[in-house]
């Protein structure tokens, strides 16, 4: 496999585990929301995407099988949330397929909604990665990452508009890695979602955050459409289609969920 293939296959994992860490919306946006389970309340997540993606003549078919994400309100306004996805990831190029899979790295994060008043409030997220993944197949960064996000919801009925300004730090166990990777990385999108119908609300998204390939200077930004139907009220299910911007990203993305509260 040529070191082309291998840093392409490493940026698909990290803007996977991107995409994980910030899975606790209202899926399927990437953008978080501020909105909290509340004290005792459980929310579990089954999360799936698929997403393909062509370059100079190298094809990325990855898969991110629906696993379990949890939710649990420690307060009215502090959430645990704590992830462990699965994925697979294959790779043509020359008439070549190679297939990666396997666990990846965990997240645990804390969210705490720290501002409420008129429709309008603030939550900060921090997290972190543990290095559950093989970082020699791609799927982890073999050592402990953090994360810290602002997230900012303004409801507007039907309508609620979500910020999130965020800021990820990696740290590599390869050399090899740490060389072709820039550790700090930003982030940066807004959503929005609106009642359309009963049950039903319509998503849109959009972002962008930095690359983490040391020789682009071209970030990733993506858009996103979906749907969110809600069969009771403490059952949704949702779909959505996320498109590449710019070359950088995933050329499209398809993502599908379950979502679950007690």
């Amino acid at each position: 496999m040529s070191e082309r293939v291998l840093v392409t296959i490493l940026a698909t994992a990290f803007a996977i585990f991107m995409g994980d860490g910030m899975a606790f919306a209202a899926h399927p946006l990437i953008t978080d929301d501020t909105g909290t389970q509340g004290r005792r309340k459980f929310q579990v997540e089954f999360i799936g995407e698929y997403g393909h993606d062509e370059e100079d003549g190298v094809t990325i078919k990855s898969l991110e099988i629906p696993t379990p994400f949890f939710s649990y309100g420690v307060t009215d306004t502090i959430d645990i949330v704590f992830g462990l996805p699965y994925q697979r990831v294959e790779t043509e190029e020359v008439g070549i397929t190679t297939i990666v899979r396997g666990i990846s790295d965990a997240s645990v994060e804390l969210k705490w909604r720290f501002y409420e008043k008129d429709g309008l409030s603030f939550a900060v997220k921090p997290g972190i990665s543990l290095p559950t993944g093989d970082e020699n197949k791609g799927l982890g960064n073999g050592k402990v990452s953090y994360s810290t996000f602002f997230i900012t919801t303004k409801q507007m009925k039907p309508w609620a508009f979500h910020l999130n300004l965020g800021y990820v730090h990696n740290d590599y166990k390869l050399q090899a890695d740490e060389d072709d990777n820039r550790n700090g990385i930003w982030h940066a999108s807004l959503a929005s979602e609106g009642e359309v119908a009963e049950r039903l609300k319509a998503v849109a998204n959009i972002g962008m955050e930095k690359n983490p390939d040391k020789t682009s200077d071209t970030h990733p930004a993506f858009i996103l459409g979906g749907i969110i139907y809600s069969v009771t009220e403490s059952l949704d299910v949702d779909l959505g289609i996320k498109g590449g911007i710019n070359k950088p990203e995933t050329d499209y993305s398809i993502l599908a969920g379950v979502t679950m509260r007690f």
